[in-house]
């Protein structure tokens, strides 16, 4: 396992590159996250409270599958739009077993997996 880590991160997909000197892999998982539908009108049945305790419990879930799969590293880059790359930084901060990593957190648009490889070479000045 490479000790060097780039997550790009939104609440639908994360997209892990593990990389060396001399090898990249990548990994992208999907989030089984929903859209956030609108609610007008009664919250009879819960509405909205359900969708946001289903919407918590299922970005934890994706958040944990990311924290699994990137538990050995000593340095992880993590990017993206929005507040997942927060959210995941927050959670990572919480693992004992992540005490000791190097994390930094950059904001990133939308990428496609060449481009986020390439800004996680770049960031630990692995040649491209």
């Amino acid at each position: 396992m490479a000790s060097h880590v780039g997550i790009w991160v939104d609440h639908r997909q994360a997209v892990i590159v593990f990389a060396s000197a001399n090898k990249v892999t990548t990994r992208t998982l999907q989030s089984e996250v929903g859209s956030h539908p609108h609610f007008a009108g009664s919250q009879v049945g819960g509405g909205e409270k359900k969708y946001e305790e289903r919407f918590r419990h299922d970005l934890d879930r994706f958040y944990d599958d990311i924290l699994t799969a990137v538990h050995q590293a000593e340095e992880v880059l993590i990017i993206g739009p929005g507040e997942a790359k927060r959210e995941l930084r927050e959670r990572l901060g919480r693992l004992s077993a992540m005490a000791k990593a190097v994390v930094t957190v950059e904001p990133a648009d939308s990428m496609t997996e060449p481009q986020i490889v390439a800004r996680v070479k770049e960031h630990y000045g692995f040649k491209r």
